[in-house]
């Protein structure tokens, strides 16, 4: 009998939105629960680490964003072929994870002086962070190998954020852009872009 599969996040992208895109891109069943920000506070004490995302598998509860993620790339076999694939996948990851907060904080901050500070940050970041996802790139459209791994979806979550953030920033980086393009032609991945809720970030 397959796993029972439910996401707890907000109604937002942000960290588990990769878990989302992977579940999509399998074809796999999950309960996409989104937390109102009223209801947090009595859901906070309920939860392994006082945070979200969750997961749960058939009762069993996981937190942190990129664990979860990557737990749910090898359920659904999109991880890597190879230990070497799977390292790979993990660097670019781990690479990437660390801008969307940083973005987020660039993104949301109330006062104006923090926000001038956070971006002036952010836009250093950007181009040094994909510079080195672009050079270590594969150039068929996937991030490593020559299928669809969760690295892809992870780089494809932050990237839509820098998107949004700076429109035209990717057509600098050639080997990403093409990595996108194969994000997005994915049908499940577009259905699933279709029918998702709009949110900022």
């Amino acid at each position: 009998m397959a796993p029972k599969y439910k996401l707890t996040y907000f109604n937002v992208r942000a960290r588990a939105e990769p878990t989302r895109l992977i579940f999509a891109a399998a074809g796999v069943e999950f309960e996409d629960v989104r937390v109102a920000g009223a209801d947090w506070q009595a859901l906070k004490p309920k939860t392994p680490m006082g945070q979200v995302p969750i997961l749960e598998v058939d009762g069993v509860m996981l937190c942190q964003g990129v664990s979860i993620a990557r737990f749910a790339a090898k359920e659904t076999g999109l991880a890597g072929k190879t230990n070497l694939e799977q390292a790979q996948a993990d660097m670019f990851v781990d690479e990437i994870s660390e801008l969307l907060p940083k973005l987020a904080g660039a993104v949301f901050a109330s006062d104006e002086a923090v926000k001038a500070e956070k971006a002036k940050e952010v836009d250093k970041m950007i181009p040094e962070k994909l510079g080195r996802l672009e050079k270590l790139s594969g150039a068929n459209g996937h991030l490593v190998g020559d299928s669809l791994l969760w690295c892809d979806l992870v780089v494809f979550n932050v990237a839509f954020n820098v998107e949004n953030y700076k429109p035209g920033t990717l057509k600098n980086y050639p080997k990403l852009t093409k990595v996108m393009d194969t994000v997005k032609a994915n049908k499940r991945i577009a259905d699933w872009i279709a029918k998702r809720p709009e949110t900022k970030f």
